[in-house]
């Protein structure tokens, strides 16, 4: 049992179409690496142990009695329409150990996609499709666990459609002959997102004003440049919970500072009354497009993740 395997992540780009790809529902959540050998040890994109977050996810164990796996999946929370839902996985992803009360209100699926080691045995070399069919034979489901079904053929146009048409986040395709290939962004995977969701940094905010008197108006939001400069990229003022806009407030405030963090202008109009806070935050926002001088379009806020690095938060050329 390897003590850690770190994720292989998708490239964004248009649907590749074909026979040599197989198709997945995105799902909207926290990515989790699996570890299940007398027990179950969940770890976070970023290798933090965030087990005991999450324990309806101990059923892993029973489900695999007796054998020992490391399996790659997807943490959700879901709505009343069965949907993942990243606003409700919000009460969850920050608490480090969840009441009962809490798990009940606001339960974690667990979907499993991807097999990486099965009793002794590396699977990462193997063909996704050779991975794929191993899944299916461990036959994972569950109250807490689920394993989500793939496509071949010529499914891809027809599951972005239904992504569309169930609210989804959209559709990853993968490669059949593709190995599994730990900590890289592989163009083997191809994720295809009905709508443009990027992670920014959190570096100031500006107070609100009528109804949001007291609270946050708007955050100031940044990404590093090549040069490790964090670069003001726009602000974001909506999407917001009552929930959300109290939880951030208290996130940021022991994070004051007198000074921005951005090494790049910010627009005087909102510097003006900004208050700056040091850069830990991560979180993402959905938008339209980006303009000419690399500024968001209409951006609207979903929600923090911590299982993001500010440090991992860059521009891409």
């Amino acid at each position: 049992m390897p003590a850690l395997v770190r994720p292989m992540l998708a490239t964004s780009g248009a649907l590749p179409t074909g026979s040599g790809w197989a198709y997945e529902f995105k799902w909207d959540g926290v990515r989790a690496i699996g570890y299940v050998a007398d027990g179950v040890r969940l770890l976070s994109r970023n290798d933090r142990d965030i087990t005991r977050a999450y324990p309806e996810l101990g059923e892993l164990s029973q489900l695999l009695t007796g054998r020992q796996a490391v399996l790659d999946g997807e943490i959700v929370a879901l709505d009343g329409k069965g949907r993942p839902d990243f606003s409700a996985l919000q009460h969850r992803m920050h608490v480090r150990a969840p009441s009962a009360g809490l798990v009940s209100t606001t339960p974690v699926r667990l979907y499993v996609f991807d097999l990486l080691h099965l009793d002794g045995r590396d699977l990462t070399p193997l063909p996704y499709a050779d991975r794929r069919a191993a899944l299916e034979q461990l036959e994972l489901s569950g109250e807490s666990v689920d394993t989500p079904p793939s496509w071949t053929g010529d499914a891809g146009r027809d599951l972005a459609t239904a992504a569309a048409d169930l609210g989804l986040e959209g559709v990853v395709a993968k490669q059949l002959d593709s190995s599994y290939d730990p900590g890289r962004r592989s163009p083997a995977w191809v994720k295809v997102p009905l709508n443009d969701t990027i992670e920014v940094i959190v570096g100031g905010y500006k107070p609100g004003a009528g109804r949001r008197a007291g609270t946050i108006g708007s955050l100031l939001l940044g990404m590093y440049d090549p040069n490790d400069t964090l670069t003001y990229i726009g602000h974001v003022g909506t999407g917001f919970t009552q929930t959300a806009l109290r939880d951030l407030q208290q996130r940021l405030d022991p994070l004051r500072r007198p000074d921005p963090p951005f090494g790049s202008p910010v627009p005087r109009e909102h510097a003006r009354h900004a208050v700056w806070v040091d850069p830990e935050l991560v979180g993402d926002v959905t938008f339209r497009s980006w303009t000419p001088d690399q500024r968001l379009r209409h951006p609207s806020w979903k929600g923090l993740r911590s299982d993001r690095e500010p440090a991992e938060i860059r521009l891409r050329p």
